[in-house]
């Protein structure tokens, strides 16, 4: 078991700001005199382990403390530790983040004394001169954290001191937790300012701002506190919150909120009925009601004013409840750290600490859970009650017996999303949560729970330490933008109604209809549509507060069901049905009468696509539509989130980005797989036909495409190897080799010795490739290491393969004629090539069958690999089973349905994964069992210095790393991490931020600036320039036509690279003095990177001659590096192909 490092529990996540769970009735005067209790120390305690001198000492104890018996208590944890976790390490991390998340003794003596003195400031607060409302200059450089909409009301206003104050919220309940601390204090507004009839038409909440602009004008005449500034509760504009910080090294980390409330019982509930009209439409539209007709309900305008009278006997409840379970504490930190890591904790409609509280409040006042239960088993129930409960149909309450004119849950199902109902009867604590948010909270709770019962995931870490952003959480994002667009979206959506109920903040009234309309417009396509909290706006105290214009862009992000959401094709009701008008009208003039191959005719709605990238875009063309035409939202304010596809297209005309293409050639090769099995005449059978390239897989980053040849642009005289094109043409079209494993059947007259095997294998390939040319018309060429075959356009490479000659290989005579086996590097790349690598293409093709964008994310996050100079490091094979773990294990998130999600999930892991203690597991198949995982980690600690940089371990590869052993080395597999880390930031920053200048390709761009060397090359050389990061504008003829051909009259050069061999050539001769770095995929530059101890002097030897020059100096004779001549060699060897070599460092000067 590994150690566990202390470290930061949330190095990503701020702590949001603490809701207001609940009110301490207990003032603060009071709250300060009462006597601080010190705990009792454990049974065993020790005696002080410091000097006099306060140096830590060696804590001496007898063999018989030593050696104690261990006690109920202790044997009571080991067996909880036992039954209810994984590992004790788990239950070692969950106390570890309890400690660091709950406020230390030192930090609660600070809060402590700046409550008292903002206290003291409060309650000098001076009486002031009765005004009317109106009238608002009495305040001076202070503004009014209120938007007066629709006008300021009438009525009479001054200034007194509170009539009380009390500590509320998490702060005096004890589940406060860091980093980011706010202690709430709710200051009482006396009773003289306020009349039983300010509930109606705004006029309480606007008192209420009023009484806070004054504290804050009194406030900002002492000058003893730090910075003061507006806010609001959870985006509600109806609840500003005065914040103060402290002065000093504490002002960025705690906060001060003061919420202003009316005396208790100031107005009654049933006042504030859901049913029941507060707010008159004739007061609110300034139009006289000529009609006598019923108000309209305002419940959430209701919920909003009862909100401010209960907070007392909420903390009541939560304190009442607290003393009688002992672990309530624990599990309301760790549902709170669980909540902030998913961004559910704040903003309107949230659900904070104060409702996780709540919930756990009900669970054991219900008896639902134990109140003797700990911390672990508490916080299973609770998501174990999300994941199973709909509070959007079946809402709960916390009032135990009928309360007199309360609302009935099917009235407040009525009028709210989500229902649950707090102790008084009255109040719906989840009055302002959509029913999308639930829904949303439900599936994380769900999700975590199969988190929590895997065994083999690090579910600590999965749960509690992994920010769970919008960006990388939901497989397809957009933004709304311009929100004052939303104005026209409640005239046309006749919300009226909605915008009085939420005092005009028409974002509130018209998202929760959006978000319905886009539900029930996508369907099946979507698994769960959830969307970004409006925030709570923080502004200065001398500023007007910001409009509801002027919030940040609404996201919504989308799980996609891929069984249908690429489906070009809205196939509706019978042309006669009733729901037929229905489906008219929700699609407008894209809805038209079909008829189907089945008879039927129905209505029916076409979108544009016919590659798997175009069909990719039909959901953001049929939201686009949707909100056009229901919501008067124009196209230009929807914004959808990055589509990475063009930098790996393949056919710009027909807009594919190479699934097509890859299928293309699996249909090929399995022609030819066929073809194969069927031959007559060889003189041993064919046991298996196995796809061992990275296309069979669906994995290459730019499949091969069907060609034929311009016999025009090659030279007329045959030549062995193939087409040889003309000396003025440019670097003809790279052939891709597509590599076929074919096994041949075992037989005693198979030769025991590897040369005379090689010999036998080049007769089989010259053999199947006759075969094929006489059956089927293909051809040939054959080698004696293979058998090149171009069928239907595309070149195929044939290998043929005996089982047993990896272990002929590793068989050896010792000097007295014993037969030993000894492993060495040709037996091992015999056996990754024949047999490792083909498994490792049938499974991934297997899991490119379950997840269909499996080999789209590979083949982006190979391109990002390759574009900054890493595929070389980070080999084809292990980026694809560092991809395929996105798929197979993919705690906490959903398996990508998405190519932007998953690639940004790849950064993330190749950037956070602890490579140097852990190994990464990737259970292909789903082989490995859990013992297996424990041996697998188990191997991995006790071998780990001799094991690579990077581990990945398989179930038919479990303690070497077969595809890791020879790189990346460590400092290249930091240069990826970092690399990783940047370009993640500014993927994220370019798909979330709209005022940057929208350019993707930004993160594929390669840094030169370290680089000792530039070799620039001919463009027309480079036979992959078509594919590069940014490609010419001007193209060149490369010999061939897009296609298949019928017939072709001889071979093209297959596999010719020349980038490639010349590369080959530096590293051979200049290996031990640079690094060579270069983008296979059109790259134009070779970037060279001098060793750091290439230059030092060494002694003279006639061996160390190569690429050096001998310096005597006082009689010494020894060799330095003949850079001059280097560079030279560069452009001699590259001759044709070489355009330039830069120099831009001069590091290799001696």
């Amino acid at each position: 078991m590994k150690k566990m490092k202390k470290k930061s529990v949330l190095p990503e996540a701020q702590d949001h700001k603490n809701q207001m769970e609940s009110p301490d009735p207990t003032p603060i005067k009071e709250q300060e005199e009462k006597s601080v209790k010190v705990s009792k120390g454990p049974k065993r305690q020790a005696e002080s382990t410091f000097s006099d001198n306060g140096v830590l000492q060696p804590l001496k104890m007898s063999k018989q403390e030593l050696y104690k018996a261990p006690t109920v208590e202790e044997f009571n944890q080991l067996k909880e530790a036992e039954n209810l976790f994984h590992c004790n390490l788990l239950k070692m991390q969950m106390d570890e983040l309890l400690k660091e998340v709950t406020l230390s003794e030192h930090r609660k003596n600070f809060l402590d004394s700046f409550v008292q003195q903002v206290t003291h400031l409060l309650q000098s607060v001076p009486k002031s001169e009765v005004v009317e409302m109106e009238n608002l200059s009495w305040l001076s450089g202070v503004e009014v954290p209120f938007l007066f909409i629709p006008k300021i009301a009438k009525g009479k206003f001054h200034m007194e001191p509170p009539e009380s104050i009390n500590l509320v919220g998490s702060y005096p309940l004890g589940t406060c937790i860091k980093p980011q601390v706010s202690v709430d204090l709710a200051v009482t507004i006396p009773a003289t300012l306020l009349h039983p009839m300010d509930a109606i038409n705004q006029k309480y909440p606007q008192k209420r701002a009023l009484y806070l602009a004054g504290l804050v004008q009194h406030l900002m005449s002492t000058k003893t506190v730090g910075s003061l500034r507006y806010s609001c509760l959870h985006g509600n504009r109806l609840r500003p919150l005065l914040l103060i910080k402290p002065r000093g090294k504490d002002s960025s980390s705690v906060t001060l909120r003061i919420h202003a409330v009316p005396p208790p019982n100031f107005l009654k509930p049933s006042r504030f009925h859901p049913q029941k009209n507060n707010v008159r439409t004739e007061w609110f539209t300034g139009v006289a009601n000529t009609e006598e007709r019923s108000e309209p309900p305002t419940p959430h305008y209701n919920s909003t004013i009862l909100g401010d009278h209960l907070p007392l006997t909420h903390l009541q409840f939560l304190s009442a409840n607290s003393m009688q379970c002992p672990a309530f504490r624990d599990v309301v930190a760790l549902l709170k750290v669980w909540l902030r890591q998913r961004g559910l904790d704040q903003g309107a409609g949230c659900f904070c600490g104060f409702h996780a509280s709540m919930l756990l409040a009900y669970l054991l006042s219900t008896h639902k859970v134990g109140k003797s239960m700990n911390a672990y088993q508490l916080f299973r129930n609770v998501l174990h009650f999300l994941a199973s409960t709909d509070l959007t149909k079946n809402g709960i309450t916390l009032a135990k017996n009928a309360v007199t004119k309360a609302p009935s849950i099917p009235e407040f199902h009525m009028a709210f999303s989500v229902v649950f109902v707090d102790p008084s009867g009255h109040l719906n604590l989840c009055a302002d949560m959509t029913t999308f948010t639930y829904k949303q909270i439900q599936h994380e709770a769900l999700l975590s729970l199969k988190i929590w019962d895997d065994p083999t995931v690090d579910c600590f870490q999965a749960l509690f330490m992994t920010t769970k952003t919008m960006i990388r959480t939901y497989d397809n994002v957009f933004y709304l933008s311009e929100l004052v667009k939303l104005q026209a979206s409640c005239k046309k959506l006749s919300l009226l109604n909605e915008l009085m109920d939420h005092s005009g903040n028409y974002v509130l009234a018209a998202f929760p209809f959006i978000l319905s309309l886009l539900q029930q417009g996508l369907g099946e396509r979507i698994h769960l549509l959830a969307h970004s909290l409006p925030p709570d706006p923080e502004w200065s105290v001398d500023s007007a507060p910001p409009k509801h214009k002027n919030q940040p862009p609404l996201c919504v992000g989308l799980l996609l069901n891929l069984q249908h959401a690429l489906c070009c094709l809205e196939r509706g009701p019978p042309a006669d049905s009733l729901k037929a008008t229905e489906f008219r009208q929700m699609w407008g003039s894209r809805s038209e009468l079909r008829r189907f191959q089945d008879g039927a005719i129905t209505e029916a709605v076409l979108w544009s696509g016919s590659s798997v990238c175009q069909k990719r875009l039909v959901l953001g063309e049929i939201i686009s539509h949707l909100l056009q035409l229901h919501a008067d939202i124009p196209e230009s304010c929807v914004r959808f989130v990055g589509q990475l596809d063009s930098l790996i297209t393949v056919d710009k005309e027909n807009s594919t980005t190479g699934e097509e293409e890859s299928l293309k050639v699996i249909q090929a090769y399995e022609d030819l797989s066929r073809k194969l099995w069927q031959l007559e005449g060889l003189p041993l059978s064919i046991t298996s036909v196995q796809g061992a390239h990275k296309v069979i897989r669906c994995t290459q980053v730019f499949p091969p495409v069907p060609v034929k040849l311009d016999y025009s642009f090659f030279d007329g005289k045959m030549n062995p190897v193939g087409l040889v094109p003309k000396a003025d043409k440019p670097c003809p079209y790279y052939i891709t080799p597509i590599k076929v494993i074919v096994h041949m059947e075992g037989s005693g007259k198979w030769p025991s010795n590897h040369l005379a095997i090689h010999h036998i294998k080049a007769a089989f390939h010259v053999c199947l490739g006759e075969l094929l040319n006489k059956h089927h018309k293909y051809i040939y060429h054959a080698t004696p290491t293979y058998l090149d075959v171009w069928k239907d356009g595309l070149a195929f490479r044939i290998h043929v393969a005996y089982h047993r000659e990896p272990q002929i290989l590793r068989e050896a005579l010792t000097p007295e004629g014993m037969l030993i086996y000894r492993d060495n590097p040709e037996a091992q790349s015999l056996e990754l090539e024949t047999q490792h690598k083909p498994y490792l293409t049938s499974t991934l093709h297997g899991l490119q069958q379950q997840h269909a964008c499996f080999g789209t994310v590979s083949r982006l996050s190979k391109r990002w690999l390759a574009s900054q100079f890493l595929l070389e490091d980070i080999q084809e094979e292990p980026a694809d089973l560092l991809v395929a773990s996105l798929f197979l294990h993919s705690a906490p998130f959903d398996p990508p349905s998405s190519p932007q999600v998953g690639f940004l999930r790849f950064l993330y892991v190749l950037s956070t994964f602890d490579w140097r203690n852990n190994p990464l597991i990737v259970n292909l198949n789903q082989k490995l069992t859990d013992a297996d995982y424990a041996e697998i980690k188990n191997d991995f600690v006790v071998s780990r210095e001799s094991l690579p940089a990077m581990f990945i371990a398989t179930p038919n590869d479990k303690t070497v790393s077969v595809w890791t052993k020879e790189a990346p080395s460590v400092q290249m597999l930091q240069h990826a991490v970092m690399l990783a880390a940047k370009s993640l930031q500014v993927v994220q920053a370019q798909l979330v931020d709209s005022s940057l200048k929208q350019d993707i390709r930004v993160a594929f761009r390669p840094s030169l600036e370290a680089f000792d060397v530039l070799i620039h090359l001919v463009p027309k050389q480079v036979p992959l320039l078509a594919k590069a990061v940014d490609p010419p504008l001007a193209t060149f003829q490369q010999g061939v036509f897009k296609g298949s051909a019928s017939t072709e009259r001889a071979l093209p050069i297959i596999d010719y690279d020349p980038v490639r061999l010349y590369l080959s050539e530096l590293r051979e001769a200049f290996g031990d003095l640079a690094l060579f770095f270069y983008d296979p995929f059109g790259g134009i530059v070779i970037a060279v990177l001098w060793k750091p101890k290439a230059f030092e002097s060494q002694s003279f030897k006639t061996t160390l001659l190569n690429a050096r020059r001998v310096e005597v100096y006082n009689d010494v004779v020894s060799t330095v590096p003949n850079v001059e001549a280097i560079l030279q060699d560069f452009r001699l060897i590259g001759e044709g192909l070489v355009k330039t070599v830069e120099l831009r460092t001069e590091k290799w000067l001696i």
